[in-house]
């Protein structure tokens, strides 16, 4: 792992998804970044497509062609690779604030990188709990 990884997560992927969250897809495409995600990532997309398609105003095609350029930027972790230990470390900072952060919180506990996320939420929730490993741009 490079000093340049991180764990990036659902909601910045949908914020390079729409097209004035420029500075989120330039960051997500340059050479000397690598980023990591549990799979769920995937998933979660796919969930939310429609409502992406809408905010987005992409027609199906361009949001695939947009979608997989980004996917193949990011190695995904299954989850099942991921520690118990540090598995159930982000569990007891996330179950408060928000339980679907938990697989991400877990990651960048396990590969010791930072976490880059949008959510303020999250980030001040995990701050309060003593985690402040974020990636900021």
């Amino acid at each position: 792992m490079t000093s340049n990884s991180v764990v990036i997560d659902t909601n910045l992927v949908f914020s390079a998804l729409i097209p004035k969250a420029s500075q989120i897809r330039e960051i997500l495409f340059e050479d000397n970044m690598d980023f990591y995600s549990p799979n769920i990532l995937i998933s979660e997309i796919y969930k939310h497509k429609d409502k992406l398609l809408k905010c987005s105003k992409l027609t199906e095609s361009e949001f695939y062609l947009y979608f997989n350029a980004i996917i193949e930027r990011i190695n995904f972790i299954p989850t099942d690779f991921i520690s118990l230990e540090s598995r159930q470390k982000a569990y007891d900072l996330c179950k408060d604030i928000d339980i679907k952060d938990t697989p991400f919180v877990a990651l960048s506990i396990y590969l010791a990188i930072p976490l880059w996320t949008g959510d303020k939420k999250l980030k001040v929730g995990l701050r309060q709990k003593g985690f402040h490993d974020f990636y900021n741009r």
